[in-house]
């Protein structure tokens, strides 16, 4: 259950920036077209290309695995980022007296991102940012290392979404905590390669 922060003076806290590194699979996106086309051919939304049921099955859990195996990893650097973010709380002393936990900063991340934020998101085509940020941290309560295909179930695969969906409000209800605002707590957001060409900018001028 989520509580409002008691913020008395106003403030607003910069927190450390989510940093997202690139998801390298070697997946060509005409695989994952194969993939997408298989399961609108599986709902009858556009005419067969001559593969029996069984293959279209077979691409369909294919392209599902390759998109749980990137949730996962966005996931890995979505928690990294989170536990920063808890280790800088329990630094300060505003916060002492207030449940300020892992899902304070998750509920943040995924329902109200600052504005810079969800322009940035949009900017690089993810039209979801919600659902993307909630599963991905769905999948990372449930699997400490990326899974292998043969140790998820057809049923998981097929229906990952509702089943990360469910895995990530389980995540939130799990404890108490207080709900942040993107009026008080801001954050940006980069890619590792443009986080790193700014350091390397700043370590220049310095």
């Amino acid at each position: 259950m989520a509580t409002p922060l008691i913020n008395e003076g106003e403030a607003v806290w910069e927190l450390p920036p989510l940093i997202l590194h690139p998801f390298n699979e070697r997946v060509p996106p005409s695989a994952l077209l194969e993939n997408s086309k298989a399961a609108l051919m599986l709902a009858g939304l556009i005419p067969p290309d001559g593969a029996g049921e069984d293959e279209l099955q077979r691409r369909l859990l294919a392209g599902r695995y390759s998109e749980v195996r990137m949730l996962y990893f966005l996931g890995k650097d979505v928690f990294r980022w989170l536990d920063q973010c808890v280790e800088w709380a329990g630094r300060r002393p505003d916060f002492c007296e207030q449940e300020i936990r892992t899902q304070s900063f998750a509920a943040l991340v995924t329902t109200s991102p600052p504005l810079s934020v969800q322009e940035k998101l949009v900017r690089w085509g993810v039209a979801d940012s919600a659902a993307i940020f909630s599963r991905a941290i769905g999948l990372n309560v449930i699997f400490a290392q990326a899974p292998v295909f043969d140790a998820i179930s057809e049923d998981f695969l097929g229906n990952y979404h509702r089943y990360s969906d469910a895995l990530y409000r389980a995540f939130l209800s799990s404890t108490t905590y207080t709900a942040l605002t993107p009026a008080s707590f801001r954050f940006e957001l980069y890619a590792s390669g443009e986080y790193s060409r700014i350091l390397e900018d700043k370590w220049s001028a310095d």
